[in-house]
């Protein structure tokens, strides 16, 4: 009997070791990992560079608490300053954390509470960035809800327009929507976000926690669709699975994160951002982002063309590595059989197949991958159907 509450429907499936993208099990079974942690080990499974960085700092320093001068933090907090629009960083622990600060610091800049947020949105599970998630199955069961949150369609601009007033804090969203299905933002909606906040003078944050770091092609997936967020969260892929987060900000909210405002007993630790200036080094290279970029497109295109003829496929979409295959039944099944032949994919809501390899994945793997998928697919698309006789 595990000592463990239920909060996760684990799979029989008990990983030991991993090298790039690939996964041993404690059967001795050898998978493809197309999961990569939930878009957390962009660099693959132990990578030399972010093992080297956080063995060199174990026989160093853990923690010492953000009461000292922590060297890491300032030059990681460069890098990212550096490759975003943003002029400061708050360093913290995770997404939800990064997420939270987020809202904090929406509110307190700007001395409003109204925030509007994307139906299908994904942002955490603390109370406040669970309110910002439009999800109702997240928020079942927590009674009420931090107040003054709107949810609105994504890419619904009248809905947009309607719903915000100069009493709106800020407006939230994913570029990409990932536990929503993988869905974009388009950019007729991505102009209506600058126009609205703009005429009403809200921020605009904008969620990177799973799309950041390189993970669609650019450091940040904003970047593609012509936009200049006040915030930006990140989390995931910035630690390799090494616990961190932050916010970047620009110069205009620096003086509501004075100190004391906000903190993070473990935030920025020295091992933490060992292993983000590692992460940040290597994907942060131009050659590294357009390496990406080119696989993820020729991932999708390959894709596409292999699942054109089956009637059980909607479509392919997404950028970079993060794709999604939209079915037109359930997914839950289709991800079990490409588990048995040893590619790991996840679901992204009930009726898309979830892609998330490594960036450093290589096109041989990315063959082998679409091989599995299209032998699982056809195999469900040619399954007889099943006819309700009245």
């Amino acid at each position: 009997m595990s000592a463990l509450f239920p909060t996760y429907a684990k799979w029989d499936v008990k990983p030991i070791k991993g090298n790039g993208s690939r996964l041993i099990d404690s059967r001795g079974k050898e998978y493809l990992d197309f999961i990569s942690g939930i878009a957390v080990c962009n660099l693959g499974h132990c990578h030399p560079k972010v093992n080297a960085a956080v063995e060199s700092q174990l026989q160093q320093l853990w923690h010492v608490s953000n009461l000292f001068q922590i060297e890491g933090q300032e030059k990681v907090a460069q890098i990212l300053v550096n490759n975003s629009v943003g002029d400061y960083v708050f360093f913290c622990n995770s997404g939800a954390e990064a997420n939270e600060a987020a809202i904090k610091l929406a509110r307190k800049s700007t001395g409003k509470h109204h925030i509007v947020s994307m139906r299908n949105s994904f942002h955490g599970r603390t109370l406040g960035s669970m309110a910002a998630t439009g999800q109702d199955k997240i928020h079942q069961g927590f009674g009420p809800l931090l107040s003054e949150f709107t949810y609105i369609e994504m890419n619904n601009q009248q809905a947009l327009e309607e719903v915000v007033t100069t009493e709106t804090a800020a407006i939230m969203v994913e570029v990409i929507q990932g536990e929503g299905g993988i869905q974009l933002m388009n950019d007729d909606f991505a102009e209506a976000l600058k126009n609205v906040c703009e005429k009403y003078g809200c921020l605009l944050i904008i969620d990177e926690v799973q799309t950041g770091i390189g993970r669609t092609g650019t450091a940040f997936a904003y970047e593609q669709f012509n936009l200049s967020p006040d915030i930006i969260t990140v989390a995931k892929g910035l630690g390799n699975g090494f616990p961190v987060g932050a916010l970047i900000g620009k110069s205009h909210l620096k003086e509501a994160f004075s100190p004391g405002s906000h903190g993070s007993t473990f935030g920025g630790n020295p091992l933490a951002m060992a292993a983000a200036e590692a992460v940040v080094n290597e994907v942060f290279s131009p050659e590294f982002l357009v390496d990406v970029k080119e696989k993820g497109e020729l991932f999708k295109e390959e894709l596409e063309q292999s699942l054109r003829s089956l009637e059980l496929v909607e479509e392919v979409r997404g950028k970079g590595l993060m794709l999604g295959i939209a079915c037109k039944t359930e997914v839950a099944p289709i991800i079990e059989a490409c588990r048995e032949k040893g590619l790991l994919v996840l679901p992204a809501g009930p009726k898309v197949v979830r892609i998330l390899p490594p960036l450093i994945v290589t096109e041989d793997e990315i063959k082998t991958a679409i091989g599995i998928l299209k032998d699982v697919l056809s195999t469900v698309d040619q399954a007889p159907k099943v006819s309700v006789e009245n």
